[in-house]
């Protein structure tokens, strides 16, 4: 994919343009124009369009989902990017975020709230200053390039997302050769003992892993090893409350327990003695 420039539109910015820019210019480190489009620039594929312009041409690329009926299922801007570079499918199943942007963006805080089967109220309630920030923070510019802070986040952001999605086979490859299933009499859990190198975060894909094997509700906990430490985490799954690891903070090994229960970590290195733990902070 080459290009020389993105164009996005002025005014309210919006997660779905912020997003799918980000991604654009970690694969190419180049100049964003808050702007309206010219046809010009519509027909030049020098230039990614990207929720603006009323046209989804990705041979020209253009990203735009506004035309769309509007009984259409949701597709967003970055839909659209995710699509032309392959990794639609892949992202939708790492980033249980991506579906709910896709309806806020396209239908709006009430129906989206009536999707997930919440209060509209929530929705606000879920906002971060993050997001707040970032995106007032874009939306205040008309032009953004390399060595501008806002450009800067932006490519981490993009190239982190792709990152992950782009890693995500080799990952569930790397889970399916090392993790066992240990069988408790009364639960499962999944244990992924430490190797080395270590993964920068040992604990991704886990979940999915299981899911894409027919595990995730045969599974109540997860034991990794400590990105923090030597040892290892131990946690519920799928927040399943029959475990509670508050049963196992006097343990001489276990130097944190959440106070609410839902994770411990361990010093302790023999799978033997995490499945004691394990057992330990089985309550049924």
């Amino acid at each position: 994919m080459s290009f020389e420039k993105i164009v996005t539109h002025p005014g309210s910015a919006h997660k779905d343009e912020f997003l799918a820019c980000s991604i654009l210019i970690a694969e190419q480190p180049v100049p964003i124009f808050r702007q309206e489009p010219t046809e010009d620039d519509l027909e030049n594929r020098a230039v990614c369009v990207v929720d603006v312009g009323n046209r989804h041409e990705p041979e020209k690329h253009n990203f735009d989902h506004h035309q769309f009926p509007a009984d259409q299922t949701p597709t967003c801007s970055l839909s659209l990017v995710l699509q032309y570079l392959g990794l639609y499918e892949d992202a939708a199943k790492i980033f249980d975020w991506l579906e709910a942007m896709e309806w806020f963006d396209c239908r709006g805080p009430a129906a989206t709230a009536a999707w997930l089967g919440i209060e509209r109220e929530a929705m606000s309630k879920l906002n971060s200053p993050l997001d707040i920030t970032l995106l007032r923070r874009f939306a205040k510019e008309s032009q953004l390039q390399a060595g501008d802070p806002i450009w800067e986040v932006m490519r981490m952001i993009g190239s982190d997302l792709l990152e992950f999605v782009r890693s995500l086979q080799l990952r569930l490859e790397f889970i399916a050769d090392h993790s066992e299933l240990w069988e408790f009499e009364n639960f499962n859990a999944l244990f992924l003992p430490r190797t080395e190198p270590l993964p920068e975060d040992p604990g991704a894909g886990l979940g999915l892993y299981l899911k894409n094997r027919g595990l995730d509700n045969n599974v109540a906990a997860l034991v990794y090893p400590d990105r923090r430490g030597s040892g290892y985490g131990l946690t519920r799954f799928n927040e399943d409350m029959r475990l509670d690891f508050t049963r196992v903070e006097q343990e001489p090994d276990v130097h944190f327990v959440h106070r609410q229960g839902f994770v411990a970590k361990s010093t302790a290195l023999d799978p033997r003695r995490l499945r004691e733990l394990m057992s330990k902070a089985w309550r049924g």
